[in-house]
């Protein structure tokens, strides 16, 4: 008989904003935690930050910090993390801003092209962490 499975728990931080549609900041489930992509909006106003995609990077990752410290973590703990950018031009900016938050070793990670994100931002990060 397999041990029965831990229940999934909501994770929610003032740190970040409110989600825009029904999606929870990030779940816990055991030792793992799968944080939902982050753009660069402003937790307080709700607006996508200006200044760039560097300033959106930086509010994204700032945003995921909040979630990941909620739930007991930073960003050690993250294995894996997925960017989106509408455009891949914008990749050694981002990269750069990324690079100010995480160590070696490194999470394993994607870079995905995308169309469009919402609320007309640049970037999106998502993270999935790991208690150690």
């Amino acid at each position: 008989m397999r041990p029965e499975a831990p229940q999934p728990v909501a994770v929610r931080s003032a740190a970040a904003p409110d989600p825009i549609g029904p999606y929870s900041q990030a779940i816990e489930s055991g030792e793992w935690l799968f944080c939902s992509g982050q753009v660069g909006l402003d937790p307080q106003s709700g607006e996508l930050v200006g200044g760039g995609v560097a300033d959106e990077a930086r509010r994204a990752l700032l945003n995921l910090e909040g979630v990941l410290a909620q739930a007991g973590l930073r960003f050690e703990h993250v294995v894996k993390t997925t960017l989106y950018l509408v455009h891949l031009a914008d990749f050694a900016t981002v990269n750069a801003v990324y690079a100010e938050f995480v160590r070696p070793p490194f999470p394993a990670r994607a870079t995905v092209g995308v169309a469009a994100l919402p609320r007309g931002a640049r970037v999106e990060i998502e993270a999935i962490a790991r208690r150690r």
